[in-house]
C-alpha cells in the first residue's frame, strides 16, 4: 500500500470518529426545549461531566500545538534544560481543580452563570468588566487559534507530504465543524478521545526516538559529545536563565488560573467526586504526556543532529524514525492536541458573543426572547465565521509557534487571572479594582513584550501580574465597597441563598429567576 495512504488512514479514522461524536452530542442536545435550556447543554454540557472526562478534558484543553511541536522543537535544540522547564505544567489540573474547582461550581451554580463572564457580571456588577474581558477573550483566543491552526497544517504537511493549504483546510474544517454541530458535549467527549490519542502518540515517538539513538544511556552520552549544555539545567551556553526558569511557574504554573479554557470547565462537573477523581488522574496523565513529548524532542538530538531547530523539527525527526502508519498515529496525537485546545476557544468565543454581548444587552440577558432554533443558527454561525478569520491568518504562516502561544497565555493572564481569583475569595474585591488589575495589567504586558526592556532574564508575566495585582488592590481600596447583597449571595449561609443576580443588577433590581442547583458535596 502506498506510503502516504498508510501515513493517512490513522488521522481519516480520527477525524470521522470526532465527527460520529459530535453529531451524537447534537441529537442528545436538541432534546432540551427551552432557550436556556440549550444555552446550558451547547455550552457547558449540563454540568453533567464524571472524573475521567474532566481530566482529560482540563488536559486536552490545556496541551496544544506547542506542546507537541512547538515545545518539542525548542527542546530540540536546547537539551533537557526545556523538558525541565515543560515539566512546570505538571500541576495544571490538580491547580486548577483544587484552587477554583469546588468554590467557583457552587458559584456558578448559584449564579446561573453559563460562561465565565456570567460569573464576573454577577460578582462585579460592572459592564466594563464583561466588555473588557470579552473584547479581551476575543482577540487573545484568535492569536491562540492562529498558532494552534498554523501548528496543526504544518504536522500534516511534514508528515504527510501534502502541501500546507491541504493540511489547514482538513484540519481547520473538521474542528469547526464537530464543534459548531456538537457544542460542549462534542467537545469534552472528543478531548476524552483526544487524550488517549497523545498518550498513545507520545509513547510511540519516544520509544522510537530511544530505540534509533542506542538506548537512554547512549542518546544522553551523545548529547553530552555535541554539547554538554543540552544536558544542564540552563541549556547550552546559559540559553535558559535561572530566572526565566522561576518564570514558568507563574506563566505556566499559577498563571494557568486565569485561563478561560480550563477554568470554564470548573463550572461543568458533576460533583465533588468527580473533582477528586479528575485532580489525581489529570496530574498523572499530562505530567506523562508532557515528559514523553519533551523528552523525544531532545533526545531526537542525539539521534539525527543536524535537523533545522524550530517547528518542523519535531516532524521531520517522527518521519525519518516511524514506519508510515505509526507516523499516521504520530500525526493523530499532536492533531488531537491541536484540536481539543481550538475547539475549547471557539466554543467560548462563541460564547462570549451570543451570551455575553448578544443576548445580554440586545435582550437583557434573557434567552428566553430567542427560539432554541435561533440560538442554534447563532451558535452555528458565530463559531464557523470565528473559525474562517482565523483560518485566513493562518494562510500566510509565521514561525515558532511556541511563542506566539505563550503570549496569549499571558495576555489571558494578565485580563483573567486576579478578576477570578480576587472574585472568588476576596469580599472586598469590586468592581473598580478588577478594572484597574485588566487595564494596567494588559497595557504593561503588551508594554513588556514589545519594548523587552531588559529584566535580567525574566519572562514579561512575572511584573505583569504583579502589576496587575497592586492595580487590583489600589483600585479596590479607592472606591467603596461591594453591595450587601453581592457579599450575601457569595458569602452567605448555605440554606439562606438570595435571588441570583443577573441582568437585572444594571437597573439596581435582582432577577426573579431561581437559584439553579449547587454541585454536590
Amino acid at each position: 500500500m502506498n506510503a502516504h495512504l498508510m501515513t493517512i488512514i490513522p488521522v481519516i479514522v480520527y477525524l470521522i470518529l470526532s465527527f460520529g461524536v459530535a453529531f451524537w452530542a447534537r441529537r442528545r442536545s436538541s432534546a432540551g426545549d427551552s432557550s436556556q435550556g440549550f444555552i446550558e447543554e451547547y455550552f457547558i454540557g449540563g454540568r453533567s461531566m464524571g472524573g475521567f472526562v474532566l481530566a482529560m478534558t482540563i488536559i486536552a484543553s490545556y496541551t496544544s500545538a506547542s506542546s507537541f511541536v512547538g515545545g518539542p522543537g525548542v527542546a530540540y535544540r536546547f537539551g533537557l534544560s526545556w523538558v525541565f522547564l515543560a515539566m512546570i505544567q505538571v500541576p495544571t489540573t490538580f491547580l486548577t481543580l483544587g484552587v477554583l474547582g469546588k468554590r467557583f461550581a457552587i458559584m456558578a451554580r448559584k449564579t446561573q452563570s453559563v460562561t465565565l463572564t456570567d460569573f464576573l457580571r454577577a460578582r462585579f456588577q460592572s459592564e466594563a468588566v464583561v466588555i473588557l474581558c470579552s473584547v479581551a477573550l476575543l482577540i487573545f483566543f484568535m492569536a491562540a487559534m492562529l498558532a494552534q491552526f498554523i501548528g496543526g497544517a504544518r504536522l500534516f504537511q511534514a508528515v504527510t507530504g501534502y502541501p500546507y493549504l491541504v493540511g489547514l483546510i482538513l484540519f481547520g474544517l473538521t474542528v469547526v465543524l464537530y464543534t459548531a454541530v456538537g457544542g460542549f458535549r462534542a467537545v469534552v467527549l472528543t478531548d476524552a478521545i483526544q487524550g488517549l490519542v497523545m498518550a498513545i502518540a507520545a509513547v510511540v515517538v519516544l520509544f522510537a526516538v530511544i530505540k534509533a539513538g542506542g538506548g537512554l544511556e547512549q542518546c544522553i552520552t551523545t548529547l553530552k559529545s555535541i554539547d554538554p549544555g543540552l544536558i544542564t539545567p540552563t541549556g547550552p551556553k546559559d540559553v535558559v536563565p535561572k530566572p526565566f526558569i522561576l518564570s514558568f511557574w507563574i506563566l505556566v504554573g499559577l498563571g494557568i488560573l486565569g485561563l478561560p479554557q480550563t477554568t470554564q470547565k470548573c463550572m461543568a462537573y458533576r460533583d465533588s467526586r468527580a473533582m477528586h477523581d479528575a485532580m489525581i488522574m489529570g496530574t498523572l496523565l499530562i505530567g506523562f504526556m508532557i515528559l514523553c513529548a519533551h523528552l523525544s524532542g531532545t533526545l531526537g538530538r542525539a539521534v539525527i543532529p543536524d535537523l533545522p531547530a524550530g517547528d518542523l523539527a519535531m516532524p521531520t525527526l517522527i518521519v525519518k524514525l516511524l514506519s508510515p502508519f505509526w507516523a499516521g498515529v504520530f500525526i493523530a496525537g499532536p492533531l488531537a492536541a491541536i484540536m481539543s485546545t481550538v475547539d475549547s476557544m471557539l466554543l467560548l468565543a462563541s460564547a462570549a458573543i451570543i451570551k455575553d454581548l448578544y443576548i445580554q444587552y440586545k435582550f437583557d440577558g434573557d434567552a428566553s426572547k430567542m427560539t432554541p432554533i435561533s440560538l442554534k443558527r447563532m451558535s452555528l454561525a458565530s463559531t464557523a465565521v470565528i473559525g474562517l478569520l482565523v483560518f485566513l491568518a493562518a494562510i500566510q504562516p509565521p514561525d515558532l509557534l511556541v511563542w506566539i502561544n505563550l503570549f496569549a497565555f499571558g495576555g489571558l493572564e494578565a485580563v483573567y487571572l486576579w478578576p477570578i481569583i480576587m472574585g472568588l475569595y476576596w469580599k472586598r474585591a469590586n468592581a473598580s479594582g478588577a478594572v484597574c488589575s485588566i487595564v494596567f495589567g494588559t497595557a504593561a504586558f503588551f508594554a513588556l513584550t514589545i519594548l523587552k526592556p531588559d529584566m535580567g532574564g525574566v519572562h514579561a508575566i512575572v511584573p505583569t501580574v504583579a502589576i496587575s495585582f497592586f492595580a487590583f488592590v489600589a483600585g479596590t481600596y479607592l472606591t467603596p465597597p461591594p453591595a450587601d447583597r453581592i457579599i450575601q449571595l457569595f458569602w452567605g449561609k448555605i440554606g439562606d441563598d438570595p435571588q441570583p443576580v443577573s441582568a437585572g443588577w444594571r437597573d439596581g433590581e435582582r432577577s426573579g429567576a431561581s437559584p439553579g442547583p449547587r454541585a454536590r458535596e
